[in-house]
């Protein structure tokens, strides 16, 4: 049966070739910084299961070392050049786009079509994972399909993808590291800690001001997470449940579903959401890396108001 454990696999192999082409890379000054970077998350998918709590521990200060000492730098991959790219997609138009469109398609194929099928009395694919597990083998076709429509080399993709981390560096991880603290928060019961704080000090004696507290929460602590599902579990914990839903009889659907909206308009407003909010400047090489952040500052505070007069209309009928 293909697992998810095929994923890590792809995923380590990826990384690790990123910190072989790194290490050879005599243009980046800091390229043994980088090497190690990327060896480290290879690591952590190819073996994290291997290392236990206290081995991936010293792996992720490890990368917070390597990171905070300022060792990444940029590299020069053997890419073309702008003037190259122009004259390539002039040369392909409309092909470019086959690669890309490629991908919902064999994604699509796997989950409604691999997924059932049985080998010996087993499952092909893990059910649980077959839409990861198929958004892998896409990404290998689309990459298969562009390398013979396009005619480039077979390091190409490697060395565009390289690049990419090098521009984007540390923060492609935040996601994976803020995603993990808030399940670290759940199971030590920051939840309660909140609720007790929130039903203490804050005024949530009636419905609308428990709707302000719990949506506001949520906001609150994504723009310090950087990732609504982290933040969802501990302000739910400890307001949603026992305040909206408990006390005041809330629907759990509707306080779940806009709780979990709410958190998102946190995440409009926070350079922690690195991979909405810091990567987009950074691939974009704009001068002002929090340009995205500040565009969508009026459109998150909009929305979150309108966030809890809905759960306030919607949640309590």
């Amino acid at each position: 049966m293909i697992s998810l454990q095929f994923v890590y696999v792809l995923t380590g192999l990826m990384f690790a070739a990123f910190a072989v082409l790194s290490a050879g890379d005599r243009a980046n000054p800091k390229r043994f910084g980088n090497a190690a970077f990327w060896a480290l998350v290879a690591l952590s998918f190819l073996a994290g299961d291997r290392l236990g709590d206290l081995g991936n521990g010293f792996l992720v200060v490890g990368l917070a070392l390597i990171a905070g000492f300022g060792q990444l730098g940029r590299g020069a991959p053997a890419t073309t050049s702008p003037e190259e790219r122009r004259i390539l997609a002039g040369r392909f138009g409309e092909k470019l786009f086959v690669p890309a469109l490629t991908l919902p398609v064999v994604l699509l194929i796997g989950v409604l079509v691999l997924k059932p099928l049985q080998v010996a009395g087993h499952p092909l694919i893990d059910p649980k994972q077959a839409t990861l597990v198929s958004l892998a083998f896409a990404t290998l076709v689309a990459v298969a399909l562009a390398l013979v429509l396009l005619r480039q080399p077979v390091i190409s993709p490697l060395q565009e993808g390289r690049r990419l981390m090098d521009i984007v560096g540390w923060a492609a991880l935040l996601p994976q590291l803020l995603a993990a603290l808030g399940a670290v928060f759940a199971l030590a019961g920051v939840g309660k800690v909140i609720g007790d704080l929130v039903t203490t000090y804050l005024p949530t004696d009636t419905r609308a001001a428990a709707v302000a507290v719990y949506c506001l929460g949520m906001a609150l602590f994504t723009v310090m997470m950087g990732n609504a599902f982290a933040a969802f579990p501990v302000l739910t914990a400890g307001v949603g449940l026992p305040i909206l839903i408990h006390r005041f009889g809330g629907n759990p659907a509707a306080v779940a579903a806009i709780g979990m909206l709410s958190g998102f308009c946190g995440t409009l407003m926070t350079p922690l959401a690195a991979n909405f909010n810091l990567v987009p400047p950074a691939l974009l090489e704009l001068p002002d890396r929090y340009a995205v952040i500040k565009a969508q500052i009026p459109t998150g505070l909009a929305l979150l108001l309108a966030n809890m007069v809905l759960m306030y209309v919607l949640a309590f009928r």
